[in-house]
């Protein structure tokens, strides 16, 4: 396989790699830089557990090439926030309890914030379309609206500052 040369800025960290040109994104996440976060279900695109901010709009991994993205912008889960300071969306899951196993976890808080990034104001079927392409086996998915639900309610609250 032929090697790549990238240069993609993930969390807010520049990473500069050489790698196999047929390297998925979610492999070059999960193992070349260790952000196991970012889940791997089905490999197809269709569960969302993979999904990540790619230049701020959510973007399955699967379904990328690590070369594709060169110069572009990722964040993961592990970008959002930490345990001492979390992003609102993950204090709204916490609060809300809008998890079970955690397997869909990481991909519904992104296309969570990638939902209210565009939208400070989501209904509960704009919550449920932007969450309808992530897979959850556990939750039945009323934890996770609300969560999203909670999420929007403290980004609204911070703004007001």
């Amino acid at each position: 396989m032929s090697k790549e040369h990238v240069t993609l800025v993930v969390n807010g960290q520049t990473y500069k790699k050489d790698v196999d040109s047929r390297m998925l994104l979610s492999d070059f996440l999960r193992e070349t830089l260790g952000l196991t976060g970012t889940h791997v279900g089905c490999e197809h695109g269709v569960c969302g557990s993979c999904t990540v901010l790619i230049n701020g709009k959510s973007a399955r991994t699967c379904l990328s090439f690590a070369v594709q993205c060169d110069g572009f912008e990722i964040t993961t889960v592990e970008g959002l926030g930490t345990v001492n300071e979390m992003h609102p969306v993950q204090q709204a899951f916490w609060e809300k309890h809008g998890l079970q196993c955690g397997f869909c976890t990481p991909g519904m808080m992104i296309a969570a914030v990638d939902l209210l990034n565009e939208n400070p104001n989501p209904d509960r079927e704009d919550i449920v379309e932007a969450v309808s392409g992530n897979l959850c086996r556990c939750t039945g998915y009323q934890t996770i609206i609300e969560s999203v639900e909670r999420a929007a309610e403290l980004m609204r609250n911070s703004e007001r500052g």
